[in-house]
């Protein structure tokens, strides 16, 4: 019972931070005001027992899965060579670099277990940073970049952190030939589980939703396990299972699983994982709050008997490491950005050439450590020497990562256009004309051929020609876009708000008929929910 009183409190505490936020006068980041709350919580006495694996199989699928569903496969591709450079290549000269830094600094700590910790530090956390700087603030060409580098680097640091583990721990000896193979392999085989388990997953689903009549609920449970899943066969098989779960979500869009979803279905899903990923996203940030008083104590009383190194020096080592950690990025990126085009494969450099040093800052700082990070480094065993000052390393680390960005990147961006959308519109508004295009011609041969049939259906013509003409005439103003462009968005615009004027009246009445028990309770809640899908679809509020 206490558990979950508990959990209903977090629950509650991450719905009213969004509140908390905009109450105060001074603008503070959701992430940082979660962690803030949750540090609060722990000194009022509520704890939470942080398990490590539960927490990777609990949330970071699920989480990745959605981030994977957001992310463009197209873009993806397109941004491959400079995602791979920052969440593989970075990775493994950032825990190589650091690994022996941290080695030559902490006299307790064995190589294998410095190496550790710079695998945990190297995953970075595109959700606080979107919750850092805003929506819109960093251009779209390079946050879907930083963004390709968060979902793929979690990755890549996590299976690198089992390796230092195992060594640690003598079940595993070093090869950097075998060690790489088995990267690979392991990488690999976790998008391939994914793409295939996916694949399977939606036919699968049709099936069920053709027993099930469609039923809205029942897919959106069985979308929800999809990314657990996913991960626990791809970890069953040895493989990522945070790969598995980034590549389910990135293929669910490509399978059609919900773009042959009914409405009704498709709009609920929405609704609920946008639900599910605040709720866990929140969670996350609360947890890792509510540990860092914990953490602060077990290092202040380890830290009494051990004479190898005072408590000043691990506070030195934290903002060095963070240092190196931010310079042995913008030097990588720096390189990147200078690095000659390669004379096989496409010949279109690098996406950092056209980066002004500027830009190479902001990709800097960008790269805030988060919850994998503390997740990671609470999963080396207690066995390991000098665990305490790998915990507290990292926790400092994440801490200084976020409130840096915090400080840094707003000056970074200070001038910057907050989300230009005029390419963006140009191209939804060409879109729409050759959308119109094609749809009236396939409505002109429906009307023809309505109207030939007018005889044996028993259809009134003048009722076909008035709605034909003027369902084929609002598209006609969408195909004039290019030279009447102003006139027709005030059109739409003008018919849109009078279409929600229209509902709002109808729902009015259909309230004060039921008030007036003159429309039964199935009815009203049938109607009802017409009026909100139908409201839905007119307001792109979906």
């Amino acid at each position: 019972m206490e558990l979950f009183s508990t959990i209903l409190l977090l629950v509650l505490i991450v719905s009213l931070s969004g509140v908390v936020i905009k109450m105060l006068p001074i603008q503070i980041p959701l992430p940082l005001m979660q962690i803030l709350l949750g540090c609060l919580l722990a000194a009022l006495g509520v704890y939470l027992k942080f398990d490590p694996e539960l927490f990777l199989v609990l949330f970071i699928p699920p989480l990745l899965f959605a981030d994977g569903r957001k992310t463009s496969v197209k873009d993806f591709v397109y941004n491959f060579r400079e995602i791979v450079g920052l969440a593989l290549v970075l990775v493994v000269i950032s825990i190589i670099a650091l690994g022996y830094l941290l080695y030559w600094m902490l006299p307790n700590v064995e190589l294998p277990a410095a190496m550790a910790l710079a695998a945990v530090l190297s995953p970075t956390d595109a959700v606080a940073l979107s919750g850092i700087v805003g929506k819109g603030r960093i251009e779209k060409e390079k946050m879907e970049i930083i963004e390709g580098e968060a979902l793929m680097n979690d990755a890549s640091g996590l299976v690198s952190l089992k390796f230092a583990i195992a060594i640690a721990a003598g079940a595993l000896q070093f090869n950097l030939i075998q060690i790489s193979i088995t990267f690979f392999i392991v990488a690999i085989g976790g998008l391939a589980v994914g793409v295939l388990f996916t694949w399977l997953y939606a036919r699968i689903l049709r099936k069920i939703n053709q027993l099930t009549h469609n039923d809205p609920a029942i897919q959106i449970v069985l979308l929800f396990l999809l990314p657990f899943a996913a991960y626990i066969i791809a970890e069953e098989c040895h493989c990522s299972g945070i790969l598995a779960a980034v590549s389910a979500g990135m293929t669910v869009n490509q399978s059609g699983m919900m773009r042959n979803a009914p409405l009704t279905a498709r709009l609920q899903s929405d609704s609920t994982w946008s639900m599910l990923t605040f709720v866990f996203n929140g969670f996350v940030f609360l947890l890792l709050g509510i540990q860092l008083p914990s953490i602060l104590s077990t290092t202040f009383t380890e830290n009494q008997t051990d004479a190898s190194i005072e408590l000043w020096q691990l506070c030195l080592i934290v903002l060095f490491v963070f240092v190196v950690l931010m310079g042995t990025r913008f030097a990588w990126l720096w390189a990147m950005k200078h690095m000659p085009t390669m004379p096989f494969g496409t010949k279109r450099p690098l996406a950092f050439r056209s980066y002004t040093n500027r830009d190479l800052w902001i990709s800097t700082f960008a790269g805030v450590r988060g919850a994998i990070t503390l997740a990671g480094v609470l999963s080396i065993p207690m066995t390991i020497g000098g665990r305490y000052q790998l915990v507290f390393i990292a926790a400092g680390i994440i801490l200084v990562s976020l409130i840096a960005a915090v400080i840094i990147l707003p000056i970074l961006l200070r001038g910057s256009v907050i989300l230009d959308n005029s390419e963006q519109d140009n191209e939804i508004l060409t879109v729409k004309g050759r959308m119109a295009e094609e749809a009236i011609v396939n409505l002109e041969k429906m009307q023809s051929s309505l109207l030939q049939e007018t005889s044996d259906a028993g259809l009134d013509q003048e009722i076909i020609h008035e709605v034909g003409s003027r369902v084929i005439g609002s598209l006609r103003r969408r195909t004039g876009l290019k030279d009447l462009e102003q006139k027709a968005l005030e059109a739409e615009n003008l018919e849109r708000r009078m279409r929600l004027v229209a509902i709002g009246a109808e729902r009015t009445a259909l309230l004060q008929m039921k008030i007036r028990n003159e429309v039964s309770e199935e009815t009203y809640e049938h109607l009802n929910t017409d009026l909100d899908i139908y409201e839905k679809m007119i307001s792109g509020d979906a």
